[in-house]
């Protein structure tokens, strides 16, 4: 399994507009082969800053998902909101003896 985290910094008074493509995306998401749950976050310090977190069975089941064309287009929706790109970091489970690195990309 794997988590994603996308960090995404929105513009001031877009975050409703955000928070409705954000659902978008997990009603979406949901219906794809490989997702287990997500959850969004806003940082009680900094409300610019979202997070979604989310988890896959494997790292081919989430690249297929961001690759997905329906995907691309709500996220091409969300990219105005944003005062940055967003930061797409995937983790592995670390198991006894072992595990993967994390990656980052910044988009």
């Amino acid at each position: 399994m794997v988590r994603v985290i996308i960090e995404r910094y929105c513009r001031r008074g877009e975050e409703v507009e955000l928070l409705k493509l954000l659902l978008e995306l997990r009603m979406m998401a949901m219906r794809q082969p490989g997702y287990v749950s997500g959850e969004t976050l806003k940082l009680l310090g900094d409300p610019s800053l979202w997070l979604v977190i989310s988890t896959w069975m494997s790292v081919d089941q989430w690249q297929a998902w961001e690759a997905n064309p329906e995907r691309r287009k709500i996220s091409s929706k969300i990219e105005p909101l944003l005062v940055a790109s967003e930061k797409v970091s995937v983790f592995s489970f670390v198991r006894q003896g072992g595990g993967e690195s994390a990656h980052t990309i910044d988009r």
